[in-house]
């Protein structure tokens, strides 16, 4: 069994399918923790496991209509599937990430559209889906056998009208389920059974009908910044990689990215072929593919060099698209990059340099967001801060007894920084504008009435602030404003109004459901507050009040990072 450290890893996408256990027609794997289980034992820091949409009763291989089932793949595998896997990713949380997905049927725009949207209902929480077009408008699959092929190609009058037949359903497919989906399975499919005829695979330069279905479907696939399902399977059955060499060199420069994956149905399969996947991925222009978490791509590197930037890179994204409503993510954002990361720039010709200053940047529209490998500074230039200083109990709603009562004196906190520390107690530093005696008289109040909570407070000091706690990896920036925070799986995101008591919603809102703050920046720009929040808590909890914060606050972004478990890993 080789091992990993010999062979590139890829991070799959259209991976291991799950299995219909004992009530359908046998497809898949039934037994996912025996799958991880060897996955673990080769070293493999991700696995990735796909189930098949239901399918209408009209759409059967002939397996299926030699039995008495009408519904295949149905409410046992299908529904149970999301309980399934989310208990798996606990289980295995930070041993290896464990992702899955779902392959929707194409059934046509009809009924089979609705039925569609309904199944992605029923999956709710996939990290992704891929969008296949198995069966033709007939009924008859594509890669269900060669006598079926023959008989689609007998019905459609010849290999030319097969063929194109084909390329339309693909077309509408893309057309009209592209918000559904991220990724296009095996383009080129029906060359299972039939050969792929020569005016496809010269797309490049041929004016045949069949190539310029092609380029549309290409085209179609870029503009709408969908990915392409490379797929490794066709190796198995003697047909070849999906898509064509020919294809995947146009699709490489329309800058459509490539997913990779084996798209196995047997746990044998696990790890097979690669290297050939890369290598094809190579040889057709590429030097980064994409996975997927919770929707959102991630870059990985043909490189295994650089796959610790690219989980920083793939933080960077993560963290900027969740800024965005769902319907916003789509939207390709743009780097740069700095310091040790500027290497990347040749992955990434679009990107740009941030000279050395050891960053990346990722960013889009008006918003941005910068992170980096090495602690930040923890002031600038080197000087003493004159700020409040308070050592208090590390439990909820003990900042907001702070926040409170600044606000009842009109005391705004311009700046902050807060430091858990590991025995239970917590510091902060924080900057304010108001007068001298009305933080005094603030500070006396607390300390004469939460005395329980706050073990010091010192309302003017000079002092260097501590280093930043050890992290993988630390925020820097938020829309240019330096905000050094270290990354933490669960965080809050707020652009506000900078005024007094406007933070206090925020923690007032965090205490009411016993939510703590372990980490904390304020920063501003002009009449805007920005802050960066590092919590611990109920994720339901916290997107319940997130959304009730009021018009004083521009941006509310609750930033539950699924990809920094990968860091572990």
């Amino acid at each position: 069994m080789k091992s990993i450290n010999e062979t590139l890893f890829i991070w799959e996408t259209h991976g291991i399918h799950v299995g219909t256990g004992s009530d359908h027609v046998k497809h898949g794997i039934d037994n996912v923790e025996s799958v991880v289980e060897k996955a673990l034992a080769l070293g493999f820091p991700s696995i990735a496991f796909i189930i098949h949409s239901p399918r209408l009763t009209s759409f059967r291989y002939q397996t299926e209509r030699d039995t008495d089932i009408k519904f295949i793949r149905g409410d046992s595998s299908y529904f149970g599937y999301t309980r399934v896997m989310e208990a798996l990713k606990e289980k295995y949380r930070g041993r290896i990430s464990v992702r899955y997905g779902i392959e929707l049927e194409w059934l046509g725009s009809g009924l089979g559209l609705q039925w569609n949207r309904s199944k992605l209902f029923q999956a709710h929480g996939v990290d992704f889906v891929i969008g296949s077009v198995h069966f033709s408008s007939e009924g008859i699959p594509y890669d269900g056998s060669k006598e079926d092929t023959k008989n689609l190609i007998r019905k459609r009058g010849g290999t030319e009208a097969f063929w194109a037949a084909y390329l339309d359903e693909m077309i509408e497919m893309v057309d009209a389920s592209w918000d559904m989906i991220q990724v296009v399975g095996h383009l080129d499919l029906p060359k299972i059974y039939t050969p792929l005829p020569e005016a496809i695979k010269d797309v490049e330069h041929s004016s045949h009908y069949l190539a310029r279905r092609v380029s549309t479907l290409l085209e179609m696939i870029s503009d709408l910044n969908l990915a392409l399902d490379l797929n490794i399977s066709g190796m198995r059955t003697g047909c070849g990689i999906y898509p064509d060499l020919q294809i995947l060199k146009r699709a490489c420069r329309l800058g459509i990215p490539v997913a990779l994956g084996t798209d196995s149905h047997e746990s044998d399969n696990l790890g097979r072929e690669y290297r050939t996947g890369i290598d094809y991925a190579r040889r057709a222009g590429y030097k980064y593919y994409v996975s997927f978490c919770r929707g959102i791509s991630e870059k990985r590197p043909l490189n295994k060099d650089e796959s610790s930037h690219f989980r920083i890179l793939n933080l960077g994204i993560e963290m900027l698209k969740l800024r965005f409503e769902a319907k916003q993510r789509r939207k390709i954002p743009r780097f740069s990059f700095g310091g040790s990361f500027r290497h990347l720039q040749e992955e990434f010709p679009d990107s740009v340099s941030l000279g050395g200053f050891n960053a990346i940047r990722v960013r889009r529209d008006d918003r941005s967001i910068t992170l980096s490998d090495n602690p930040p500074p923890s002031e600038s230039n080197g000087e003493e801060l004159t700020c409040l200083y308070s050592h208090h109990a590390d439990t909820p709603g003990t900042l907001s007894i702070l926040f409170n009562t600044f606000a009842s004196e009109e005391i705004n906190v311009e700046t902050a920084y807060l430091n858990s520390l590991s025995d239970g107690t917590a510091t902060a530093y924080l900057t304010l504008s108001g007068p001298k005696e009305r933080i005094k008289e603030a500070v006396d109040f607390v300390m004469g009435t939460a005395s329980d909570r706050f073990i010091k407070i010192e309302p003017e000091v000079k002092i260097h602030l501590p280093p930043f706690k050890r992290a993988p990896v630390y925020l820097l920036e938020i829309d240019g404003v330096f905000l050094p925070i270290p990354i933490s799986r669960h965080m809050i995101i707020t652009v506000h109004n900078n005024s007094p008591g406007v933070l206090l919603i925020l923690l007032s809102a965090l205490a009411s459901r016993d939510v703590n703050v372990v980490d904390l920046q304020l920063g501003r720009r002009g009449d805007r507050g920005f802050a960066v929040l590092g919590i611990e808590g109920d994720e339901r909890e916290v997107a319940d009040v997130m959304s009730q914060l009021g018009p004083q606050y521009y941006e509310t972004s609750h930033i539950v990072l699924r990809s920094f478990d990968d860091l572990k890993v």
